[in-house]
């Protein structure tokens, strides 16, 4: 199994407290950290979002993820540069296409496209993109998915749809990575959005339960094979909520510290639901047996890729060196 971790950029109210001039040393911080040499991580990742959650917040900070991509490239030298994941619908999909291949050249080709079709209906309607429907943003997707695979495969781009309309569009330089920069399509939506995995994605991104996870990747395989591809050649990811201590109760004094933290700008409502995505079936929360049990099964139904999210980053780095320690090295 490889293990990528998300840099907190304030999103998950992950920076509260910290002053915003203090914000680019804290992420740089852990980023240059997992960077390190001896370092267990393969991956960074951030968010693609601009209002925080479970509540959009007028003063907290959400911090731009292609900016975070550029700056991540230019101060790390080893581990890989994801998002998890770009929306399609926020940027011109040549424009973003012509970004990323910019930040894999700062990067010496590190960028990983984490793509999606996008949920978040406040920020959609805030920032001025409408907000469509499932099926028109997944029709967005595809077409964006494939104007990203003719730029970083051909060098330029023509392609004419419903949503999009590019014409010779030329992308040099190119990724410096061989056939271009590697795509995660993100999402478990079995008719529509698997099938674009199938086609375009290294990776793809989804979870829920093992279960379902199970009964998703078969999907998967059906639509490679009608598509013409290996089933193995896709790499299942899946991100997870991850709290861990060393017992039961180290892992409820960590919850309720990181409630303490949140409450204050959440309230008493918000900050339940926040805390319950750390109670759900696919959260990693639990003690140093329990995360490891639940990955080893994860991987014995064919995950290959773990990336947690530590929403003690920014302030407790103990649960990830625990993380580290004993749970890596046991699935690696």
């Amino acid at each position: 199994m490889r293990f990528g971790m998300f840099v907190p950029q304030g999103w998950r109210h992950d920076l509260v407290g910290i002053e915003p001039a203090r914000h680019w040393s804290t992420m740089r911080e852990i980023a240059e950290r997992a960077d390190a040499p001896d370092s267990p991580w393969e991956s960074i990742w951030v968010y693609d979002h601009f209002h925080t959650v479970p509540v959009p917040s007028t003063t907290e900070a959400t911090h731009e993820a292609w900016s975070l991509m550029s700056a991540f490239a230019a101060s790390t030298t080893r581990v890989r540069l994801g998002q998890m994941c770009t929306c399609m619908g926020y940027r011109n999909p040549a424009y973003l296409a012509k970004v990323a291949a910019t930040a894999d050249v700062v990067s010496g080709g590190r960028v990983e496209m984490g793509i999606g079709a996008g949920w978040y209906e406040h920020e959609w309607r805030a920032f001025g993109y409408g907000f469509p429907d499932a099926p028109e943003r997944l029709r967005m997707l595809r077409e964006g998915a494939e104007i990203m695979h003719q730029a970083w495969t051909t060098g330029t781009a023509t392609f004419h749809g419903e949503h999009y309309d590019v014409d010779g569009a030329i992308f040099q330089p190119m990724p410096l990575q061989e056939g271009g920069i590697p795509m995660w399509i993100a999402g478990g939506g079995e008719k529509v959005t698997l099938k674009i995995a199938a086609q375009y994605a290294s990776y793809t991104n989804f979870f829920g339960s093992l279960e379902e996870f199970t009964r998703k990747s078969e999907i998967l395989r059906g639509h490679t094979e009608r598509a013409g591809r290996d089933f193995a050649s896709i790499t299942r990811s899946a991100n997870f909520n991850t709290v861990i201590g060393e017992d039961a109760a180290d892992v409820e004094r960590r919850l309720a510290v990181i409630e303490a933290r949140v409450a204050p700008y959440l309230g008493a409502e918000a900050t339940a639901r926040f805390l319950g995505d750390y109670r759900s079936e696919g959260a990693l929360v639990g003690t140093v047996a329990e995360v490891t049990a639940k990955l080893a099964e994860a991987k014995e139904r064919g995950l290959a890729y773990a990336i947690s999210y530590f929403p003690e980053a920014a302030y407790d780095r103990s649960g990830i060196e625990l993380y580290e320690r004993e749970v890596i090295p046991a699935l690696r």
